[in-house]
């Protein structure tokens, strides 16, 4: 008994530390929201000023900026954000689940499975309704992650498990290839902007498609927080504290390409959000367990994709370069940087 006082008297302080470690980066990240989404809104042709926007946002102002304001920029910066938490969230879950902190869905080619779907609607004219295109690049996700674990006899092999996804992720992106080769010149431009990522000329019609579905998967996946964690611990010992490994890692594998398919569908395969975040928030908060680094990786993920399609728009405006190119120049150097910091100090590498 003593012991045990002793032990919750030891972790309360870490308890404590840690909720202020999140209480500082709830702050930073807030206002980095906060500052991406001053730049969105009034940055670009026309510039508009602070009050106009604030104005706007109140309901009055003039027609053409309120216009370009409500129906162009808000549901573009709104998109950002909630692909951004949605990828962060994927990459965390698909991280714990198969133990290997190497896994994301633009290595493991789900992303690429996703994208096959949606290339094959638009080059081939195929009647599918807007709101069936979730659907559709779930499917191809789930095919692409389905073969991936039937492939798998043991789940902590992360050398087989990366050769593998890169060996699906190839196979798609060479299907894209042929696909696109099919399209007229219209649809491969259109299809180019859509596979390197992009959240050009997206609406509130996109984010009316997404939010249900987020509505539903976010949620679900802080609930199973303690999942993951039990997943970590190994297969044996989850088992052993009643956790029906295969069924639970089935089940944490849709929610994850689910997430990635609704993102998939409305703004392309956006890379290397899913991949470098969990790393970022694991060391930021020096702790692995999913209660803390889920909700901590969305916000964080929101506040990349958020700034990084702010900077798409503005930097060389008028011309734009895709989201998805700038979430690669900014998350593949982070995602360096910690794996070598990591691998410095002997940490667990891209195994638990």
């Amino acid at each position: 008994m003593d012991a045990a006082k002793a032990l919750a008297a030891h972790s309360v302080p870490g308890i404590q530390k840690r909720w202020q470690t999140v209480l500082v980066i709830l702050l930073v990240a807030m206002l980095l929201i906060i500052c991406a989404g001053c730049f969105a809104l009034t940055g670009g042709t026309p510039a508009l000023s602070i009050t106009e926007v604030t104005a706007i946002l109140q309901g009055s102002g003039e027609r053409v900026p309120r216009i370009i304001v409500t129906d162009v920029r808000l549901p573009r910066f709104i998109l950002s954000m909630l692909s951004g938490a949605a990828l962060a969230v994927s990459g965390v879950i698909l991280q714990d689940t198969l133990r290997n902190r190497l896994a994301g869905a633009e290595i493991l080619g789900v992303s690429a499975g996703a994208s096959v779907m949606i290339a094959l609607v638009v080059v081939f004219g195929l009647p599918v309704p807007w709101s069936a295109h979730p659907w559709l690049a779930l499917a191809g996700g789930l095919v692409v992650g389905g073969l991936l674990l039937s492939m798998m006899r043991r789940i902590d092999d992360p050398v087989r498990l990366i050769l593998i996804g890169a060996a699906f992720t190839a196979f798609c992106n060479s299907c894209i290839i042929a696909i696109v080769s099919m399209g007229t010149q219209s649809q491969i431009t259109v299809l180019y902007m859509y596979l390197v990522g992009s959240l050009s000329s997206r609406t509130w019609q996109h984010v009316n498609l997404i939010v249900p579905w987020l509505l539903v998967t976010l949620p679900l996946a802080m609930m199973l927080a303690r999942w993951l964690n039990l997943l970590r611990l190994g297969d044996e010992i989850a088992e052993g504290l009643g956790l029906p490994v295969g069924r639970t890692r089935l089940l944490l594998l849709l929610l994850a390409v689910t997430l990635v398919a609704v993102v998939v569908a409305v703004a392309g395969p956006i890379g290397f959000v899913a991949l470098p975040v969990p790393h970022l928030t694991r060391r930021l908060l020096q702790t692995s367990d999913a209660r803390w680094v889920l909700p901590v990786s969305a916000l964080i993920g929101a506040s990349l994709v958020a700034i990084a399609d702010v900077l798409a728009r503005l930097v060389l405006h008028p011309n734009e370069l895709p989201v998805g190119l700038w979430t690669v120049m900014i998350g593949a150097p982070l995602l360096i940087f910690l794996l070598r910091r990591s691998f410095r100090r002997g940490g667990e590498g891209i195994t638990e």
